[in-house]
């Protein structure tokens, strides 16, 4: 009886450390990430697909910063989406691709939930990675609530739906809408974890597009900007001049353009939020093109010839050479915009100041110069909100 007992204890552990080790097989064909590397490629993956995120570029159709042009094919796509025509669209009218944001959501909450299981890289390194995989999460929450949410300061807005956040793996978990606090909440919160993380000053340029350092600063001050925070606002912006501050200088015939991938000015060249087809497709408007005062050198440089309607085309999107998230010329207006509101005058003009330097030919900065210096609050920031 004993012997038949164990045998047949045996023929458990058999059969058991048999089903672990069917368990361990890696189904043919498929790659389940293990090491530092691997989990690298897959959020090289997550970037890649925001690198392509153009919803932005599209939504813009409907402000009066550009508009389809006169064009049968170019209609077809985006004339109902100019319109605001969302109940009943043609049948060949372009999607805004929400789902896509919330696969590089699951990718990230996969490497943030595996962090404890990555093998063969330093702590540094897994960090650093980790890091990122919450920058992505938060940035792409942020994308997703200024798409479908109202704006942060707007009167009442807080307590209303925007979009389900999505902070784990679990794919059977119904989601439903957050409020816009609760969504900014967690990209405050994924920040504030990005911070203690991400240490890399600077990416070697092919891993560019990585976050960095200066990236999530950057991001935190786009995200007190939005929400009226003036204070942490001007203090993250600062913080990212501290150690990234040159600028493009346009008054170089050679210079590159502020959101060329290579250019000095780029702190994360990861997004083309104007793709080749929505670029092709699209006429900066007369009233948009109003903004650029005499001899402000970006209007020739930014845009082609006018049109007999008075429409310019784009030249600084529709390319891969024009991948740009974050740059230093939108820190310096940040930084601008927040010690005004905050009625540090003085600062917010030497911010704006700075800027212009670079964008105007010299004698129309030294005129521009004398009307800046001279406005009050009010005039000061609408001046800056113009410069955006």
């Amino acid at each position: 009886m004993k012997k038949t007992i164990s045998l047949m204890i045996m023929a458990c552990m058999l059969l058991l450390a048999a089903c672990d080790n069917y368990l361990d097989i890696q189904p043919t064909g498929s790659v389940i990430p293990n090491s530092l590397a691997e989990y690298r490629a897959l959020l090289a993956r997550s970037y890649k697909d925001v690198s392509k995120f153009s919803d932005r570029g599209m939504a813009c159709f409907r402000s009066d910063e550009m508009q389809v042009r006169d064009n049968e094919y170019d209609q077809n796509y985006y004339m109902d989406i100019e319109r605001w025509n969302d109940l009943a669209p043609n049948a060949y009218t372009s999607s805004f691709e929400w789902a896509k944001y919330y696969n590089v959501l699951f990718i990230a909450n996969h490497v943030i939930e595996s962090r404890s299981d990555i093998k063969e890289g330093t702590e540094e390194e897994i960090n650093q990675l980790v890091g990122e995989a919450y920058m992505l999460r938060a940035y792409v929450h942020f994308l997703l609530v200024n798409l479908y949410g109202q704006p942060y300061t707007k009167e009442g807005a807080l307590d209303t739906k925007s979009v389900p956040l999505k902070l784990d793996t679990d794919l059977e978990k119904v989601l439903k809408r957050n409020t816009v606090e609760e969504v900014y909440t967690s990209i405050q919160a994924d920040i504030d974890e990005a911070r203690k993380l991400v240490m890399k000053a600077e990416w070697e340029q092919r891993y560019s597009y990585r976050f960095n350092a200066a990236s999530v600063e950057a991001f935190q001050s786009r995200v007190s900007l939005y929400k009226g925070e003036w204070q942490a606002a001007w203090d993250a912006a600062e913080a990212v001049l501290a150690v990234k501050s040159v600028l493009v200088d346009l008054n170089d015939a050679a210079a590159t353009l502020p959101n060329s991938y290579n250019s000095v000015e780029n702190i994360t060249p990861l997004e083309t939020p104007l793709s080749s087809t929505i670029n092709g497709a699209a006429l900066a408007t007369p009233v948009f093109l109003s903004l650029y005062a005499e001899n402000d050198l970006r209007l020739d440089k930014y845009f082609a010839e006018t049109d007999e309607k008075g429409f310019r085309k784009n030249k600084k999107a529709g390319s891969n050479n024009y991948l740009c998230t974050f740059r230093v010329g939108e820190i310096y207006l940040t930084a601008a915009e927040a010690a005004a509101r905050l009625g540090e005058l003085s600062q917010a003009r030497t911010r704006l100041l700075e800027l212009m330097r670079k964008r105007y030919a010299p004698e129309a900065y030294e005129a521009k110069s004398v009307v800046v210096n001279a406005m009050d609050k009010e005039a000061l920031v609408q001046e800056i909100l113009d410069e955006r």
